[in-house]
C-alpha cells in the first residue's frame, strides 16, 4: 500500500465491533443455555478464528440480515474436534480456549500461524495445571498446545503480570472445576470477560485486586457489541495529528479499562467531546468526536501499560508530533506481542526521520519533529501496520507499507476508512 500525506480529515465513521468482545462474546454464548443474539459482531481474522473453532467443537453459529445467532451447548455440551483447532493469528482465541478445553471430557490440540506458534503459553499453563489441567506444549513453551480433559479444582491464583488473557482462562476453567476460583491482579486489566460473565448470569465479584468466581451457569441473551476502542486509536490520533480535522467516530466502547487513552490524551491537551454515553450488557457505549489538536507529551508506565498494551504503537506516531517528551516504560510485554512491537516501532519510525531512544522495557520520543516518507515493514503486525498508515498522512512524500493487509486480522476495511476520511484514493 502507498500513501500520501493528507490536508485533512473529515467525516463520521464506525469502526469494528470490539475484537476482545466478541471472541468472549462467540465463546460464552456456545457455553450458554439457550440461543444468544449478537449484533455488531466484528468481522476480524481473530473473531472468524474463534468461530471457527467453536463450530468445530459443536456449537451451531448462524448470520442472518448482519445478526449473529449462537446455539449454546451449556457447560457440558462441547463435543471432541475431527482435528486441531486453528486459532490463526489469535492469542485470545487459544488463551480463552484453552481454560475451557482444560476441563472437558476429551482431548485437544490448539495451533496457531507462525506468529501465534511463538508467543509465550507457560503464562495460561502454568496456572492452569495447578488447577489440575494436563496441557503439553513445545520446547520453548509454545503452541501447539496438547490438552487431555481433566476434572479441575478451583485455586486462588496471583497473577505475576496483569494480563486479561490469563486471568480469563483461570476464570473460564474456573466454570468447570470443583471449589472456587479466585484471581488476584496486580494492576487493573481489561474486564470484559467479568462483565459478560455477569451479563450471563455467573455471579463474578470483586474486591479491590481479587476477582471471585461464584454460581456457574451462563444463560444465553441478546449482547451488542459496542465499536473496538482500539481500532478507533487510530482513527483517533489521525484526527489530532492531521491539520484542520474535524472526525466522529460512533457507538465507541468507553470501557474503563480500555478507554484511559481517551484520558491521557485529553489530559495531554487533546480535544476530543464523548457524546451520546449508553450502557449495553454493562459495557459502556458513547461517540468521539475529535478536532486537530496541539498535544503536549506525556509519560505512562507502571499500572497504565496494561490499560494501553494495544494503543502503544499509534501512540507512538502520536508522540512525534507531540509537544516536549513522550516516554513509555515498563511496556515489555510489547516484546511479546503479534511482533516485537518496540523493535518495530523503533526500525519504522528511524525509517520516517525520527528520533528516539529505545529501552528493553519501552522508548522515549521528543517532539515535534517532521517526517518524511519511507518503506514500512509490519512484521506482520496488524497494529504495526495501522499506526504507521497514520503516520503517512502527515509524512512528505510517499509512504510504502508493505503487507498493509495484515490490517485485517482486526480491522478488515482500515484503508477504505482512511481513504473516506482523506478524499483520497491510494493504491
Amino acid at each position: 500500500m502507498k500513501l500520501h500525506k493528507v490536508g485533512r480529515l473529515h467525516g463520521e465513521l464506525h469502526v469494528p465491533g470490539d475484537k476482545s468482545i466478541s471472541q468472549r462474546a462467540l465463546l460464552f454464548a456456545a457455553l450458554a443455555e439457550g440461543t444468544s443474539k449478537i449484533t455488531g459482531l466484528s468481522e476480524a481474522d481473530d473473531v472468524q478464528s474463534m468461530a471457527a473453532c467453536l463450530q468445530q467443537l459443536g456449537v451451531k453459529i448462524e448470520q442472518k440480515n448482519g445478526i449473529c445467532y449462537v446455539h449454546g451447548r451449556g457447560l457440558h455440551g462441547l463435543r471432541a474436534p475431527a482435528g486441531a483447532l486453528d486459532c490463526g493469528n489469535s492469542g485470545t482465541t487459544m488463551r480463552l480456549l484453552a481454560g475451557v478445553l482444560a476441563g472437558q471430557n476429551f482431548d485437544s490440540v490448539l495451533i496457531g500461524d507462525h506468529s501465534l506458534n511463538s508467543r509465550p503459553m507457560r503464562r495460561i499453563v502454568e496456572p492452569l495445571a495447578s488447577m489440575g489441567a494436563e496441557i503439553e506444549t513445545a520446547a520453548e513453551g509454545t503452541a501447539p498446545l496438547k490438552i487431555h480433559g481433566k476434572k479441575l479444582r478451583g485455586i486462588t491464583y496471583a497473577l505475576p503480570v496483569a494480563s486479561a488473557q490469563v486471568k480469563s482462562a483461570v476464570l473460564l476453567a474456573g466454570l468447570f472445576a470443583d471449589g472456587k476460583t479466585v484471581v488476584i491482579e496486580p494492576e487493573q486489566s481489561r474486564d470484559h470477560t467479568e462483565i459478560m460473565m455477569a451479563a450471563m448470569g455467573v455471579s463474578v465479584t470483586q474486591n479491590n485486586s481479587e476477582i471471585r468466581l461464584g454460581a456457574e451457569r451462563l444463560q444465553a441473551t441478546e449482547i451488542e457489541i459496542p465499536g473496538d476502542v482500539s481500532a478507533a486509536a487510530f482513527f483517533i490520533v489521525a484526527g489530532l495529528i492531521v491539520p484542520d480535522s474535524e472526525i466522529v467516530i460512533k457507538n465507541v466502547g468507553l470501557n474503563p479499562t480500555r478507554s484511559y487513552l481517551i484520558d491521557l490524551l485529553k489530559q495531554a491537551n487533546a480535544q476530543i467531546e464523548i457524546q451520546n454515553n449508553r450502557n449495553a450488557n454493562g459495557e459502556l457505549i458513547g461517540d468521539l468526536k475529535v478536532y486537530s489538536s496541539s498535544v503536549n507529551g506525556f509519560t505512562a508506565s507502571g499500572a497504565e501499560i496494561p490499560l494501553l498494551i494495544d494503543e502503544i504503537p499509534v501512540l507512538a506516531v502520536l508522540a512525534t508530533q507531540a509537544r516536549g517528551r513522550t516516554r513509555f516504560r515498563d511496556a515489555k510485554e510489547l516484546r511479546v506481542k503479534e511482533s516485537d512491537r518496540i523493535e518495530a516501532i523503533d526500525i519504522n519510525l528511524r525509517k520516517l526521520g525520527v528520533q528516539l531512544e529505545t529501552f528493553a522495557d519501552g522508548f522515549k520520543i521528543v517532539g515535534p519533529q517532521e517526517l518524511h516518507g519511507g518503506l514500512i515493514n509490519t512484521f506482520q503486525d496488524h497494529r504495526i501496520a495501522m499506526a504507521f498508515a497514520v503516520a503517512s498522512l502527515i509524512a512528505s512524500g510517499e509512504t510504502e507499507i508493505s503487507n498493509a493487509h495484515v490490517a485485517t486480522v482486526s480491522f478488515p476495511d482500515f484503508f477504505d476508512k482512511l481513504r473516506h476520511l482523506s478524499r483520497q484514493e491510494w493504491h
